[in-house]
C-alpha cells in the first residue's frame, strides 16, 4: 500500500501492520503517522486505502474528484524523469511503525478509557505494570507519548521514581516525548501547571472521559509550536 505525503509529496509505502490498523479503525477515525521524509504528521483513514477507492462507484469517484460526467477529463501529467539524467534512483520511504504511547495507570476503567482515547488519535497504547517496568521499557523503545497517573506509585508525584526519571531525562530524548499527567489535583489543560511539573499536558480525573477531545486539541497545538524545531533538531542530529 502506497500513499503520498500531503506536505512533501513523498511516496510512502505502508506495511501490512499499518494497513490492518487502518482497516480496523472505527468509522470516522484516522491513524496518525509521521512522514520519515519531512517529519510532518499524516492522517490516514479507510478512504486512503487503494481498495477503498477502487470499491467506489464511478459516480462517487467523479464527485470526490470534482469532475462532472460531461466535462473533459484531463490526462495525468507525464512522470518525472529527472532521475535519469542524475543517475540516482530514490526508493520510496517505508513507514514501519505506529507511534506508541506508554501508559502508567493502575488497571481499571480509567486506564481502559485512556487507552481508547490514545487509539482514537492513531497511537498504539502499551502498559507498564510498575515504575521500574516503565523505566525499563523506555530504554528500548522511543515512545511518542507517556501518560502517568500521579497516584500510580501510591505516593504522589513528590515521591514518584518514574516522574523523577522523566524530569531528569536528557533533553535529546525528552523533547520528543509528549508527557501527560493525570490526577485529581490537576486542572485540565492548565499549561502553567503542566510546565511547573515538567509535563506537556495535565488532565483532571473527571475529564478523562473527554481525553480524546483534549488530545485532539493539545497535540496539534504542541506540534504547531515545536514541530518545526523538532524537525530541525532531527535533521541536525541525523
Amino acid at each position: 500500500m502506497t500513499i503520498i505525503c500531503p506536505h512533501c509529496t513523498k511516496k510512502l509505502k505502508l506495511n501490512d501492520k499499518i494497513k490492518s490498523s487502518v482497516q480496523n479503525l472505527p468509522p470516522g477515525k484516522s491513524l496518525r503517522l509521521k512522514c520519515p521524509q519531512c517529519e510532518n504528521t499524516i492522517y490516514v483513514d479507510e478512504n486512503s486505502l487503494p481498495d477503498a477507492v477502487e470499491a467506489q462507484t464511478p459516480a462517487q469517484n467523479a464527485q470526490q474528484s470534482g469532475v462532472r460526467h460531461n466535462a473533459q477529463i484531463q490526462p495525468p501529467t507525464p512522470p518525472d524523469t529527472t532521475w535519469l539524467k542524475e543517475g540516482v534512483f530514490e526508493e520510496e520511504e517505508v513507514v514501519e511503525d505506529i507511534p506508541q504511547t506508554l501508559i502508567l495507570i493502575p488497571p481499571g476503567k480509567e486506564r481502559d478509557k485512556v487507552a481508547e482515547a490514545v487509539e482514537s488519535i492513531g497511537y498504539q497504547p502499551t502498559f507498564a505494570e510498575s515504575a521500574e517496568d516503565g523505566m525499563e521499557k523506555m530504554q528500548f523503545v522511543n515512545y511518542a507519548g507517556v501518560i502517568y497517573h500521579s497516584q500510580f506509585e501510591g505516593r504522589g508525584l513528590d515521591h514518584s521514581s518514574f516522574h523523577r526519571f522523566m524530569c531528569t531525562m536528557g533533553m535529546q530524548k525528552r523533547r520528543f516525548i509528549f508527557y501527560i499527567l493525570i490526577g485529581p489535583e490537576f486542572y485540565t489543560l492548565y499549561d502553567l501547571e503542566a510546565l511547573a511539573h515538567s509535563a506537556n499536558l495535565v488532565v483532571n480525573d473527571k475529564e478523562v472521559p473527554q481525553l480524546s477531545t483534549i488530545l485532539r486539541k493539545a497535540i496539534p497545538q504542541y506540534e504547531e509550536l515545536f514541530g518545526s524545531l523538532m524537525a530541525e533538531i532531527s535533521a541536525y542530529r541525523g
